[in-house]
Parts: C-alpha cells; structure tokens; sequence
C-alpha cells in the first residue's frame, strides 16, 4: 500500500487519482471537515481513509504492507499565524514521518514549497545543501515552517546520518487546477478569476508596488496540478532519485498573461480587466516573482514537457469548471 497524507487535498487528490488509476493500493491520510473535501476522492479507489493523529500508528501496525509514503498534507494557508499550530502540522509530522521511513526503509516523497525562496533575491534554485538552503529567506510562517524540514533534513543528509531508500522534496511553485475548492482564500488565482468572470463581468488584478512593474505585471511559475501528479509517479518509478527538485514549468508568466488565458477560455464572455490596490497585510510578505529552475529535475531524467498555461486554464475552466462537476 502507499500511503498519501493530504491524499483528500488539491495535490494530493491529484496523487490518489493517478496512483489508483494504475491499480496502487491508496491508502489516504486527512482531515475531511464538514464541507464537501470528500468530493475530491469520490470518483477513485482508496483502500483505508485514516485521520492524522493515527497516521503513525497506522504506520507502525502496516509496516510490512507498506510500499512508500508521500506526505502532502500540511497547513498551507500562507496567513497562518498560529506557530504552534505549524509546528505540530508542517514540522513535526514530516520529520517523523521521515524517521518512521528511515527506519522501516521505505520511499519519502514530501512536500515543500516555493515560498521558502522568500521574496526571491537569493534566486530560485533548488540547491538542497545546508549552504544553498542557509541563503533563503522566508517571508511567512508556512514558508518557513517547509523551510525548515528542508534545512533539517539537509543537515541529515550532509553528515552521513541514515536515510529512506528514496527521499524527495518537492517545491511546489503556483499550482491550479481541479479540487482546490475547499482551499478558500488560498485557491488559485485561475479559480478566482473564474469566480469573479461569473459574478461581475470583471477579472480583478492586483496593482503594483513597484515603480518599475506595471499593473498586473507580477510574474509567477504556473503549474497545472496534473503536471504534478505525473511528476510524483515519475519519482516512484525511479527509486534511484533522491534530493530537493523544484517543481514548476521553468517559466514565469505574469497575471496579466492568466487573465488572458481566462478570457480565451470563456470566449462568449465581455471580460474586463480591473486593477486593485494590494491589502496592507500582503504588501510586506508579497512575491512578484517566481519562476522554477528546473535544470535538476531535467538531469535526474524527468523529460516530459510541462502543461502551458493557456492550455491548463483552458482545460481547467472548459473541462472543469464550466461543468456540472468540476471534480477530477
């Protein structure tokens, strides 16, 4: 069995998908809540769904049953400010996770993120060295909590300690796509442009803060979540890969080029794009850029060329959400 922490989330329903499709024993690991997250894993085969606070217990008892751990859940609302909270969710729960690997010699897939890159003055490459990583400066909690398992098991790694037979973290730069519903305020700027297209006519950009960008003109690396996915199965079957891999497409595109793609995608409508000043609490934690080198994920021998973004808005808005069910 293969067992997906987040299994129920947007990435990680994404995993269950394809890992089921292929006749994998998908055991899932999340919180469902009251609302309709359990959508995400309706349509797929899942072998056990267990809560959090038992995952290692679980582990423990199914050791021998176990074939790899991909851990994905976490608390990825970038407005956190509970730093207990974080602790508990994003740091300790991946690093014991990775002991129980290490120790029963299984694959740990986890997840990291692009926002440890900060606001991006110390570049964006995946160099997953102790000093690479002491380079990064993280703007808020979420980030830095991700930032620290990398660091943490960087260290790991460096001083020759014992490691799982396959470990790999991922930073995930902006991904979009089906079942990021439940996400709320962190759901992608292409679920939000589709929103506002059907409640106002509008497509709502934020304005600047710098002089020499212009309006909408933030620039970020957006990957569609089946991208993703297929990225994930790809490092399961290449157990040889092991180390930290950005996970974007390589190119960044502004705001600007996504509300275009949205008015592609929805040609019957009179779309108007409408510039809004930034809130205050964002100004100061804000990345106008991002864009994923993907020059170590290449030379691993992943070859497969990344969805652009009008065709992944495309699909994501035609096939999905202008649909009775926009669920994968």
């Amino acid at each position: 069995m293969i067992l997906v922490t987040g299994g129920a989330g947007f990435i990680g329903s994404h995993v269950v998908a394809a890992l089921a499709a292929r006749g994998e024993r998908v055991v899932v690991c999340d919180h469902l809540g009251s609302g309709d997250k359990w959508r995400n894993l309706a349509k797929h085969e899942v072998e056990d769904l267990i809560a959090p606070a038992q995952c290692l217990a679980w582990l423990t008892a199914k050791r021998p049953l176990v074939k790899a751990v991909i851990h994905l859940g976490a608390i990825s609302a970038t407005t956190e400010a509970d730093g207990d909270r974080l602790v508990e969710n994003n740091i300790r729960a991946s690093l014991d996770l990775w002991e129980f690997c290490r120790e029963q010699a299984k694959p740990f897939i986890y997840a990291s993120s692009a926002a440890t890159y900060g606001d991006g003055t110390a570049g964006f490459d995946d160099d997953g060295s102790p000093e690479g990583l002491a380079r990064l400066r993280p703007l808020n909690g979420y980030a830095w909590s991700k930032h620290l398992v990398d660091r943490a098991i960087a260290r790991r790694v460096k001083r020759g300690a014992q490691v799982p037979p396959q470990w790999v973290g991922l930073k995930f730069f902006n991904v979009y796509g089906p079942n990021e519903y439940h996400k709320e305020s962190m759901r992608s700027v292409a679920k939000q442009l589709h929103e506002q297209a059907h409640a106002t006519g509008r497509l709502r950009l934020f304005k600047s803060t710098r002089p020499d960008l212009p309006d909408g003109g933030q620039r970020r690396d957006f990957v569609y979540v089946r991208d993703c996915a297929e990225v994930v199965l790809w490092l399961l079957d290449h157990p040889g890969v092991s180390g930290l891999f950005n996970l974007g497409t390589g190119q960044a595109r502004s705001f600007l080029d996504l509300a275009e793609a949205v008015r592609k995608a929805l040609p019957e409508r009179k779309l108007e794009i409408e510039f809004i000043d930034m809130p205050a609490v964002l100004k100061d934690r804000y990345q106008n850029f991002t864009e994923a080198k993907m020059d170590r994920l290449r030379a691993a021998g992943y070859t497969k060329p990344f969805t652009s973004l009008e065709a992944g808005t495309a699909d994501y808005l035609r096939n999905y959400l202008e649909t009775a069910d926009p669920y994968r």
